[in-house]
């Protein structure tokens, strides 16, 4: 699999990454080793957590596999930290006090001394960006954290802290990485988000990149009881791409992959990919069977006019 490198930084990572959401969850341990392993026999080496999935249970079973299944010297490890849960609902919380607290938690689950990288969860209009700043610092300062970045940042929250960073008191930190949704049924990224990445020299990492399922052609039909559209936690965040404008879509994808002779995810996940300043899609698969259709991906070179009318449907 093709490595790239994350923005400006030395940090490299398989254009393809690992996804673990529905780990500890709706995915066990048996299934998410099957995962890991088929991810890395493909070259793959960008596992992505976060310490909210599955209120750590996604950690806690990767810290299993990387005593167990694999070494951790064989993949980039990236988690992100910075929320609380209220009364049942998780919000975002980067207070240097809650961002190092599960620093700390998130290495005791997956059960190494450092990140390869660390990632805030949001953007907090109550916490001054400079504490935020100062926690990543101290990470990266102790050696629990080799790269920072943030997470489902706006373009102009993004600039912000990359640039309090570069130039605010202290020891000056560089932000490497910004991950967010990204995909056919949702390009708001290239709006401002993408375009600041570009020219502050950080790599984008697309979550999501099969509109939360639903560029697979799954919900074409209805939903299907083993879906995430069915999962009593997923279905709201499923739905929310299931309208008229995501049916264009995936019906367009399907006479791509007609033409090519490939799957319409293959298709789908390969114009996100190639998307410029895009250093890694993250994979999400229910199981190994999934992951492998996904990973197929990596072979699919999608021709101009292809891509130009994907571009075209999808403009919203």
């Amino acid at each position: 699999m093709e490595e790239r490198s994350v923005g400006r930084s030395g940090l490299s990572v398989s254009r393809l990454g690992l996804g673990s959401l529905t780990w500890g969850r709706d995915t066990d341990e048996h299934d998410a080793a099957d995962q890991l392993i088929a991810f890395l026999e493909a070259g793959g080496t960008l596992v992505d957590t976060a310490a909210s999935y599955g209120d750590g249970a996604s950690e806690a079973v990767i810290g299993k596999l990387l005593a167990s299944v694999v070494s951790r010297e064989e993949i980039v490890l990236c988690t992100k930290g910075g929320s609380a849960r209220t009364d049942g609902m998780i919000r975002t919380e980067p207070s240097r006090r809650t961002l190092l607290a599960d620093l700390d938690a998130s290495l005791r689950r997956l059960g190494t001394n450092h990140l390869d990288l660390w990632l805030v969860r949001g953007w907090s209009d109550v916490v001054p960006v400079e504490e935020t700043l100062s926690a990543l610092a101290a990470a990266q300062e102790s050696g629990r954290a080799r790269y920072v970045g943030v997470s489902n940042y706006a373009g102009w929250q993004l600039a912000h802290a990359h640039t309090l960073g570069r130039t605010g008191p202290g020891r000056s930190i560089d932000l490497v990485a910004t991950q967010v949704e990204y995909s056919l049924v949702q390009r708001q990224a290239e709006r401002e988000v993408v375009p600041a990445a570009r020219t502050l020299g950080v790599g984008v990492l697309a979550w999501s990149p099969l509109g939360r399922g639903v560029l697979t052609g799954k919900y074409r039909g209805g939903t299907p009881a083993d879906s995430r559209g069915a999962s009593a936690h997923l279905s709201a965040f499923v739905e929310a791409h299931l309208d008229a404008g995501s049916r264009r879509i995936v019906d367009a994808l399907a006479t791509a992959a007609d033409g090519l002779g490939c799957a319409p995810l293959e298709v789908a996940l390969a114009w996100v990919r190639d998307r410029v300043g895009v250093a890694s899609v993250l994979l999400g698969a229910r199981t190994a069977a999934q992951l492998r259709a996904a990973l197929a991906s990596e072979d699919v070179e999608l021709p101009a006019e292809i891509r130009l009318a994907l571009d075209e449907v999808s403009r919203r």
